[in-house]
């Protein structure tokens, strides 16, 4: 990466709710949506028309190699799990930058030839961990980053849903598509969150299990992660939590944040901060509450419009999914032996 890169046309494969959710995202941007593909080719159409202006001038189709043939400078790829990583290396080795929903891949193994193209081309692969830019989560790094916390020593988190009808036919629960169960979908999430916070974790330890549903991967995993440091996240993510719920501890020696809901149905989105005081005891608490609208997929485009402007990786990239899905390795590995 040098000069600042000029986006203006982008072109989305994958025209489902994440795929709407990006392209309303780069709209929101003054860019055009040049085409869209999806299997269904109603959605596909669907998705220009809820552009806007941005779609007015697209074309749809059924075929994501006519996305990648009028070289968008930026293609998104939010397609089921299998095709994510190959879709994505077409669109770098036509030298397009690439937006590809997390996890990215199935493996990390699957992210190694994506990772080389991107560095041999010299463009962008950015992966979407939008929960990086939800608004408590934003002033959590700031307060972390400020040292309000003092040195951080551990993370508990818990994220999950309860499912729905019918969801045992769903392709997420079809191994081969998905790469895995709740471990590689919510899970992820977590390990990112983790990461960004702690960095690199050098132990990886877990249980996982089908405890619940009709399905053969997992609905629920126990994960244990420490850095070389010695600092431990402490992860549970979940199919089975029957009220939805998010909850993200990050623990210093002087303090302590809590990252809860993250709008609709898992509750308004809160931070609250929790200041050791010299004598100990009752902490101090101040709280913030975010009731609005999720903008994380705005401010997620955003940084990653700021990241080619100024010539580095942006927040949440292929580097870090591939980190990401080599901790889910792990953890399906040591869970079949």
């Amino acid at each position: 990466m040098g000069d600042p890169e000029v986006i203006e046309r982008v072109g989305i494969i994958g025209c489902g709710l994440i795929g709407q959710k990006r392209a309303k995202a780069a709209a929101a941007h003054g860019l055009a949506i040049v085409a869209a593909a999806d299997l269904d080719l109603g959605r596909a159409q669907a998705l220009l028309k809820g552009t806007g202006p941005a779609g007015a001038d697209g074309f749809a189709t059924t075929d994501w190699r006519a996305v990648i043939a009028v070289r968008p400078e930026l293609v998104v790829v939010a397609t089921t799990h299998d095709q994510l990583a190959g879709i994505s290396l077409a669109a770098v080795e036509a030298g397009c930058h690439v937006v590809v929903e997390k996890p990215a891949g199935r493996t990390g193994a699957e992210l190694e030839p994506v990772i080389a193209a991107a560095e041999r081309h010299k463009v962008i692969v950015k992966t979407g961990f939008n929960h990086r830019f939800h608004p408590a989560m934003l002033k959590a790094r700031e307060l972390v980053d400020a040292g309000e916390l003092g040195p951080l020593m551990f993370i508990r988190g818990r994220y999950g849903h309860g499912g729905r009808p019918g969801m045992e036919t769903e392709w997420r629960c079809i191994p081969e598509l998905s790469g895995g169960g709740e471990l590689i979908d919510q899970g992820s999430h977590l390990i990112d969150l983790s990461r960004w916070f702690l960095g690199d974790f050098t132990e990886v330890q877990g249980m996982l299990g089908t405890l619940f549903w009709d399905i053969p991967v997992d609905d629920n995993c126990f994960m244990a992660l420490r850095t070389a440091a010695g600092q431990v996240a402490w992860l549970h993510a979940t199919w089975t939590e029957w009220k939805n719920l998010f909850s993200f501890e990050i623990y210093g020696r002087v303090g302590k944040l809590h990252i809860e809901g993250l709008g609709g149905s898992y509750g308004t989105e809160r931070l609250t901060f929790y200041r050791m005081l010299p004598g100990m005891g009752p902490p101090e608490t101040t709280s913030w509450e975010y009731p609005f609208p999720d903008r994380s997929w705005e401010l997620e485009f955003a940084d990653l419009m700021a990241a080619l402007n100024e010539g580095r990786q942006p927040l949440g990239n292929i580097y870090d999914a591939k980190a990401n899905l080599d901790i889910v390795g792990k953890l399906y590995e040591g869970t079949r032996r």
